[in-house]
């Protein structure tokens, strides 16, 4: 990892030390997925069918996962998987629940009523990665709240593995979130199947969901088509922020640090701290840790791009951290919670030594589809609310319509909007006739 300190740079190299990993957007990239889009578009499942062999290297005769293949899955896994796949998906549904949004209604006038009422995206899209590993707490994080918001059909789509099957535990998860129908399909070639449809694949109307750069350029451009879907955020590697002083345990802050470090080579993790003890004995915790993972090269790739910082203080920790916006924020420090207040820009924060970021991804509660890549500025995280529309109803008597009919006329007027005026001040004329 990279050590600096953040007092020490310029202003060119504090912009540097924050940089992420860039996200490659090349010609190629755009190309490649543009093509396989139109290909799907135009040639449906056969498309998908030689995709899959092209990519995944397996054949499907159906891209449907069969009863069947959902009966094998269930019996395949472990009990102790099962029951702990159930267990966060309780934890997950009473958190999204209590958090979903609520109708309105509110007079804001005597005779105005004004409401919000919400209603469910139709028909969802989510996507469960499998690259390197397959995410089964994916299938849980989307499933979950579009069960909650009331979704008429939720379809999932996840790679297969060579025998043409999809990840078991996938499987189960999606089964029991209620999901109503699995595809074995990844990369762009699912995400244009959800976008548009296809003879198996049902056109969705909204898509969720990480996956690498093809996934990521696919959602970027269905979402840029008026024909294709609407998409949950934009998405980057995955990354989390640590912020410790004296205090913390520095195998905890190292093991946080890696358990980010190992999601991908593209990944970044980043340590602010206004302790230089501190700093030296994470560091040497990372690379004593890391070179006992399974997935160290991975780690190692994404070490090389991720910074320890020094900082004066963690006042300006939490300055830095805000211009960064991570993904997942960990506060290590004594009193974590006075510092909640000060921080602006998160997807998601775990505070103190007893809160590593995994259980966040896994079984808190919280959703752990979150805004990467410094989107955490202006985008939330997967929520009950992203699979719903908001959609406002007002209702005037004819006294309502005279108590806001003139302030209404008088801000049309005002923007030379003649139609918008009459269309008030005539009926507060047939009013003004039938008293």
């Amino acid at each position: 990892m990279n050590r600096l300190d953040w007092n020490a740079l310029d202003t060119a190299g504090q912009r540097a030390a924050l940089a992420r990993p860039a996200q490659s957007r090349a010609e190629s990239l755009r190309s490649g997925v543009e093509q396989i889009v139109a290909r799907v578009r135009a040639d449906g499942d056969l498309a998908l069918r030689e995709l899959s062999a092209r990519f995944d290297r397996c054949t499907l005769d159906v891209v449907e996962v069969t009863e069947q293949e959902f009966r094998d899955a269930e019996a395949a896994l472990a009990p102790a998987l099962k029951a702990a796949i159930a267990e966060a998906a309780a934890r997950i549904e009473a958190f999204h629940r209590a958090a979903a949004p609520q109708a309105v209604a509110l007079d804001t006038a005597e005779g105005v009523r004004v409401e919000r009422v919400l209603r469910a995206v139709h028909r969802v899209g989510l996507y469960v990665p499998a690259g390197t590993a397959p995410l089964p707490s994916t299938a849980l994080m989307l499933g979950v709240p579009a069960r909650i918001a009331g979704c008429a059909e939720v379809v999932l789509c996840s790679p297969a593995r060579a025998d043409g099957r999809c990840d078991e535990a996938v499987l189960y998860a999606a089964r029991i979130t209620g999901v109503h129908k699995v595809f074995k399909l990844g990369g762009a070639q699912a995400i244009a199947a959800m976008a548009y449809g296809t003879e198996s694949v049902p056109k969705c109307d909204k898509l969720f969901g990480p996956g690498n750069a093809w996934v990521t350029e696919a959602k970027l451009q269905v979402s840029s088509d008026p024909e294709g879907a609407a998409i949950d955020m934009p998405a980057g590697p995955s990354e989390v922020l640590v912020i410790a002083d004296a205090a913390a345990n520095p195998v905890f802050v190292a093991a946080d640090l890696l358990s980010q470090a190992e999601h991908g080579a593209d990944s970044q993790v980043i340590l602010l701290s206004p302790s230089a003890t501190l700093l030296d004995a994470v560091e040497a915790e990372v690379a004593r840790q890391c070179a006992a993972l399974p997935r160290a090269e991975i780690a190692e790739k994404a070490l090389s791009q991720s910074r320890l910082i020094a900082v004066s203080s963690l006042a300006q920790a939490i300055e830095v951290s805000n211009r960064y916006a991570p993904e997942h924020l960990i506060l290590q420090v004594d009193s974590p919670r006075n510092l909640l207040a000060d921080i602006e820009s998160a997807g998601s924060v775990f505070l103190g030594a007893w809160t590593p970021e995994s259980v966040g991804d896994y079984c808190s509660g919280s959703n752990h589809v979150l805004p990467t890549y410094g989107y955490a500025r202006s985008y939330s995280g997967v929520s009950v609310a992203s699979f719903q529309k908001q959609i406002t109803v007002q209702e005037l008597t004819p006294d309502g319509l005279r108590g806001i009919g003139p302030c209404t006329a008088t801000l049309a007027a005002a923007e030379q909007l003649e139609a918008h005026r009459r269309a008030v001040t005539l009926r507060l004329a047939a009013l003004e006739d039938a008293a």
